[in-house]
């Protein structure tokens, strides 16, 4: 029998224009304490992202992305924050922020599987 895992999860926006604040979903990020697990995943729809009217460079956004899975996965490129242990970066990752990436609230779940929660909200919520 599979022990049940707690974690927390918050949902990565792209809000082109901020003081509409108008937004898309574009990714998932994910962590569970006591697992030392920590997951992000995005996925920029460019149709959506056409129909935003944005002026900003897809390249731009795509490389912000990338930086939020180097932070997520402690990889050094991520930089200072990338080195602090999964809870601290999480909360990093997830901090309220008036930018074109932002992340909803962190919510809180149970499950016996993570990386199969992790799949169906981000099917759910994203995709």
């Amino acid at each position: 029998m599979q022990e049940v895992k707690i974690y927390e999860y918050a949902v990565i926006r792209l809000v082109p224009k901020v003081e509409r604040e108008e937004f898309f979903n574009i990714g998932l990020v994910m962590f569970s304490k006591r697992e030392k697990y920590i997951r992000v995943e995005f996925h920029l729809c460019p149709y959506k992202f056409q129909l935003m009217h944005s002026e900003m460079d897809v390249e731009d956004i795509l490389q912000n992305l990338e930086n939020f899975k180097h932070v997520a996965r402690g990889e050094k490129v991520g930089g200072e924050i990338a080195a602090l242990d999964i809870p601290e970066r999480f909360r990093w990752l997830t901090a309220v922020r008036s930018s074109v990436i932002q992340t909803s609230r962190p919510h809180p779940g149970k499950t016996k599987d993570l990386d199969g929660t992790f799949e169906r909200l981000f099917e759910e919520l994203v995709k």
